[in-house]
């Protein structure tokens, strides 16, 4: 595991999103294997498998987002708070070229009646070229995730 970087505007990454779904059942989506499952990854060209989530404070989750082109993308981490319905906060180990990347990503879910407000921050990420990367990667998932809370 590589050693986090520190936090600055430029490795930082912030999104807000809302969905028209209630709180518990966007946080719902984030923390139960099977129904991450059916959202996570940046495109529908994607097929997930999650082999592992421990969903405590100390436990493991694992994520493997494939390609239909062949392609694998794999990343883990360590679940650092969990506040349900409201917060978690885990890290993203993520394999790429580069390296691994040890960064923090943290999602908050506001409660907005029949839709709840998510904000995501990712921090740490070692470069600006990174954090654009990953916010194009997070836009696609925010997107399949209102698609599969809308189905």
């Amino acid at each position: 595991m590589a050693k986090a970087q520190q936090s600055s505007p430029e490795t930082t990454l912030q999104m807000k999103r809302t969905f028209a779904a209630p709180r518990q059942r966007v946080f719902r989506a984030w923390t139960d294997a099977a129904e991450l499952a059916r959202w996570f990854a940046p495109s529908a060209d994607y097929h997930v498998v999650v082999p592992e989530l421990d969903l405590r404070v100390g436990g493991k989750y694992r994520l493997e987002m494939h390609h239909k082109g062949g392609n694998v993308h794999r990343v883990g981490g360590t679940y650092k708070e969990i506040h349900p319905p409201e917060k978690i906060v885990f890290t993203w180990e993520l394999a790429s070229g580069a390296g691994p990347l040890d960064t923090l990503v943290t999602i908050e879910f506001h409660d907005m009646g029949n839709s709840t407000e998510v904000i995501l921050t990712h921090e740490q990420l070692p470069n600006v070229e990174e954090r654009d990367k990953h916010a194009q990667g997070w836009t696609g998932c925010l997107e399949q995730l209102a698609k599969f809370l809308q189905s």
